[in-house]
């Protein structure tokens, strides 16, 4: 069996030795001649696109057609119409009848790539497909059918998606006949200089220079960091070394200059089956603001104290003091989003100095805090939605909709 999972690596460009990635690819290969429905579950970057197109090629439909349908990058709105095709009049701009996807790939098969985001009435269409073969076009109600193998994938938790109600259950259950795990490749740590050494020589030959190579304590920094972006991101940062770096043998300290700082590192760990979630979820990005922000206030209060304790000598705190205490407590509030009360007492003249008294009320507005965020990113991308949903860890239909709900304008 090995000889043959060697075959198809090299048949679909799939690099590495990793236990994990060949059972991954034994499992496609056990299951490509059925027609079960397959579900690709992985991270972004790790390389899912492969395995429907290995299930597709060893399966009785390999002659024909063959359709892979990102369908997060089809606009809500128009997403039925790709898939399930409309009548000429179902709606403004549709000047003529058109074929959807399952009509058009009878007999061969689809593959949806993240299927999380579809929207949950097309969802409700793609069970019936599912169940009985059959679905309408847009616009029509006559039933048609239709004999298409699905494989999907995804790099969302959707067991979390059910519970937040993004996701069906009894599709999920209908897709998940068989799954398949690509794993990430802080996994598969083997497999990451393999891959580095293949990338710089084809960037080699693609530019037309020497290849770079790593020396020991460099590929020491490589295989340990945690390539949040996987595959992809390791293919990015190989390129760029290999075009700016004038030297071709690259030690550590250069390297480094080259992986970012894995911005995770200091969050609350979201864990998930065993293991920590590599993603960030909307969650996550809401609890590194009120991580900053709790740090922010505190030490913003031990500033207020400081500055009160420098007082005590004198057992009086004067008017002008009390009132660069209150403004110094108020600055913090555009960074939390929080409203603070403190009240200060002063000694008079004629008594004992007593400690100051606070009283801090804090109501967190999250979606505040969501909204700036959001506007910042758009701001630092120039409007660019995909770059700016990326650095936020959402997908771009999350962020179109965020945008429309708090009606920011970009």
């Amino acid at each position: 069996m090995s000889a043959t999972i060697d075959g198809i690596k090299q048949r679909f460009g799939i690099i590495g030795h990793s236990q994990l990635l060949n059972r991954a690819i034994d499992t496609a290969m056990q299951v490509a001649p059925t027609d079960i429905t397959v579900l690709v579950t992985g991270e972004s970057g790790t390389g899912k696109e492969s395995f429907p197109k290995i299930i597709h090629s060893m399966s009785s439909r390999k002659h024909a057609p063959y359709f892979a349908i990102n369908c997060g990058a089809i606009p809500e709105g128009t997403i039925d119409s790709e898939l399930f095709g409309h009548e000429k009049g179902s709606f403004t701009g549709a000047h003529e009848a058109r074929k959807g996807y399952f009509e058009v790939a009878d007999k061969g098969t689809i593959f949806l790539d993240e299927v999380a985001e579809l929207p949950l009435s097309t969802q409700v269409r793609l069970l019936r497909v599912l169940e009985t073969g059959e679905f309408i076009r847009v616009g029509s109600s006559k039933p048609l059918k239709t004999d298409v193998r699905i494989v999907a994938a995804t790099n969302v938790n959707i067991p979390e998606a059910i519970e937040k109600g993004k996701f069906r259950e009894d599709l999920y259950y209908r897709l998940n006949t068989v799954p398949v795990t690509v794993p990430a490749l802080r996994d598969r740590k083997e497999d990451i200089h393999l891959l580095f050494r293949k990338f710089a020589a084809d960037f080699a030959e693609k530019y037309r220079m020497p290849s770079v190579r790593l020396t020991d304590d460099a590929v020491n920094v490589l295989e340990n960091y945690r390539w949040p972006g996987n595959i992809r991101q390791l293919k990015n940062v190989t390129e760029q070394i290999s075009i700016i770096e004038s030297q071709r043998e690259i030690d550590a300290d250069t390297l480094r200059r080259y992986i970012p700082d894995d911005g995770q590192k200091q969050l609350p760990v979201v864990f998930e089956g065993g293991k920590e979630s590599a993603e960030f979820s909307e969650r996550e990005l809401l609890y590194k603001v009120l991580f900053d922000m709790k740090k922010d206030i505190n030490d913003m209060k031990k500033l207020v104290l400081d500055l009160i304790s420098s007082e005590e000598s004198n057992l009086q705190v004067s008017e002008n003091n009390a009132q660069l205490i209150k403004k110094l407590y108020q600055e913090v509030e555009p960074l939390s989003g929080s409203s603070h009360e403190i009240h200060i007492q002063r000694k008079s003249e004629h008594h004992d100095f007593q400690e100051p008294e606070e009283v801090i009320e804090e109501t967190l507005s999250l979606q505040d805090t969501e909204k700036e965020m959001i506007r910042k990113a758009l701001e630092k991308h120039n409007g660019r939605r995909k770059q700016a949903a990326e650095e936020l860890g959402i997908s771009e239909r999350t962020l179109y909709r965020k945008i429309n709900e708090y009606d920011i304008k970009k």
